[in-house]
């Protein structure tokens, strides 16, 4: 198993393809998951199972009654939570990803909730977009993107 370097934390999703998606995506990288409750589907759901195909013993998920069990159990620095959003105005590629970093990515229909803009407004990170034909790119996609961002800075080596 790979040291826990990258963390990637999924808050209140509800598309279970996404999530099995994501969880296939830490199964490759060596990432741990992280799933803030409530989700919009059982963690043993065959569309959940079938995303992530067999790869379901190789992840490292770690399940939250809330964002703020999440922070309580998990105890991440500020300075290495990354959330992402399509309304942030920073782009990624100038987020300093050096682990050990938490990527915050809020469900695929509303976003990340009010209160952690609130509190994190600085910490906020987006996808830059070259169109305005897509209002943004899919959940797993841009768990992938950002996290290999991660990997590259950190200097990428296959294990």
């Amino acid at each position: 198993m790979l040291p826990e370097s990258f963390h990637i934390v999924l808050c209140q999703p509800v598309i279970p393809q996404n999530t099995g998606s994501i969880a296939r995506l830490c199964a490759c990288t060596g990432a741990v998951l992280h799933l803030i409750h409530p989700l919009g589907f059982q963690v043993d759901a065959a569309a959940v199972k079938r995303a992530g195909l067999d790869y379901w013993p190789h992840v490292d998920i770690r399940e939250h009654v809330s964002w703020g069990k999440f922070l309580e159990t998990e105890n991440p620095a500020r300075d290495r939570l990354f959330l992402f959003s399509k309304c942030a105005t920073t782009s990624f590629v100038e987020a300093n990803l050096k682990p050990p970093t938490y990527l915050v990515l809020g469900n695929e229909t509303q976003g990340l909730p009010e209160p952690l803009w609130e509190e994190y407004r600085d910490r906020f990170f987006k996808i830059p977009m070259r169109t305005h034909l897509v209002r943004s790119l899919n959940l797993s996609q841009a768990a992938a993107v950002v996290l290999y961002e991660g990997l590259r800075q950190e200097g990428f080596t296959r294990t």
